[in-house]
């Protein structure tokens, strides 16, 4: 038996159903999106290595990136993240774009991952930033708007919590437990980490960044202090701004929360489902430096990420994934009930469609008793049937494959009728 060639490693093949969720998740980003102002943009797929190796951080670059030698020898990368371009993009029309940025984007990505249940290595995300603002309220502006997703999508805060930290805060606090700066940013992995190891691990891993016994326990219990954010100013400002854009309910401090990526300089974010069962849902931060790193001026940003499929797993969960979706686009069916009949029923279907009714045409003759299957197993609500005697009336039969009934009226009247079959069947 000859075998099906398989697909790449941790790729996904989006058959009409799975394409019907990714869309419907677009759909409702789009509109959360412009809802805040906020404009669709792209960058390229294909980036050099050396944009990512400025600032995303050593893991990212040397074990998570696809990295290939173009004809000239120069390594490019497929995307695995989509800050640095947009700071790329922004860098090199700096003096021509008018500023605040409200920027958006969906698209894919890849990492060299591990593929597991939540993570792939081709995925598509949504990214959304805010540029030329360093204020709090900016932090919470994109916070506000990945709360409001989650009101449209259906998940409530019982289901999903975004939890808050900030990196700065951090920074004060490692300097009052005598952490010097060379060690900083271990730390901050060593953070990062604390859920992916047991205490053990995690002890040791802290030990041999240098951290002495004393330094892990006081640091631990820094951990601990989900009252910590009372005093940093800009936290302070975050939690009155999203207590203004009426979504704090969604919203929590959490001191663990450090973020992995090295760009990070002020507020960082992430939104897990209450239960801890998946990976981070969305992960965001103040970036202030990331521009000016890629050859531009100084440009303060605040932006997040969010990945489609933990999202997918999450919104199943949860049961926030609509039912309908992945059903037929076309309510209608023309069947063709003889050669002699092809031609009319292919005009009557046009004019259907004229009427902004979505029609499908059965592509050959055929028993009608198979057309009116094929009806039933794509979800079609209403067939036509267009033979000799209905021509000659000037008629059609309209089918409802609901409830089996069936009308004959006049040609002229077929939309009117069905407009009123489709609303009623979709008012039930």
């Amino acid at each position: 038996m000859k075998s099906i060639i398989k697909s790449v490693k941790g790729t996904r093949d989006f058959y009409p159903q799975e394409m019907a969720l990714r869309t419907w998740m677009y759909n409702k980003m789009r509109t959360v999106a412009e809802s805040f102002g906020y404009q669709e943009y792209e960058a390229p797929l294909l980036e050099t290595i050396e944009l990512y190796a400025a600032k995303s951080g050593e893991e990212l670059v040397k074990e998570q990136s696809f990295v290939f030698p173009d004809r000239s020898g120069d390594l490019i990368a497929l995307r695995p993240e989509l800050t640095p371009s947009l700071a790329r993009i922004v860098a090199q029309r700096q003096n021509q774009l008018h500023y605040p940025l409200r920027w958006w984007s969906f698209g894919p990505f890849w990492r060299y991952e591990r593929p597991q249940k939540g993570r792939t290595r081709e995925f598509f995300q949504w990214n959304i930033d805010l540029m030329g603002v360093a204020s709090p309220e900016a932090d919470a502006e994109l916070i506000a708007i990945l709360a409001t997703f989650f009101m449209q999508v259906g998940l409530q805060p019982k289901d999903i919590r975004i939890l808050v930290n900030n990196r700065r805060l951090m920074d004060q606090q490692f300097d009052n437990l005598g952490i010097p700066d060379s060690q900083k940013a271990g730390v901050l992995r060593l953070i990062d980490r604390r859920d992916r190891m047991d205490k053990d691990q995690w002890n040791d891993y802290a030990q041999e960044l240098g951290l002495s016994e004393a330094q892990i326990a006081d640091l631990n219990l820094l951990l601990q202090n989900d009252r910590l954010w009372e005093g940093s100013e800009e936290l302070v400002r975050l939690f009155a701004a999203l207590e203004a854009l009426q979504v704090s309910e969604y919203v929590q401090y959490a001191p663990h929360i450090i973020r992995g990526l090295d760009y990070y300089t002020g507020t960082v974010f992430e939104a897990w489902d209450v239960d801890g069962e998946f990976r981070a849902i969305v992960g965001g931060g103040r970036y202030d430096d990331l521009v000016s790193d890629v050859g531009g001026s100084p440009l303060p940003g605040v932006g997040f990420a969010m990945g489609d499929v933990v999202l997918a797993l999450v919104l199943k969960k949860f049961g926030c994934i609509p039912p309908d979706l992945g059903q037929i686009p076309a309510p209608v069916l023309v069947t063709i009930f003889s050669d002699d009949t092809l031609l009319a029923s292919y005009k009557l279907a046009s004019e259907l469609r004229n009427e902004q009714i979505n029609v499908l045409i059965y592509p050959e003759v055929s028993k009608l008793g198979k057309q009116f299957k094929y009806a039933n197993r794509v979800g079609v609500i209403a067939t036509l049937v267009l033979g000799p005697d209905e021509l000659a009336q000037d008629a059609v039969v309209i089918k409802n494959m609901v409830d089996g009934t069936q009308s004959v009226v006049p040609r002229g009247s077929a939309a009117a009728h069905l407009q009123k079959l489709l609303e009623s069947h979709s008012s039930s």
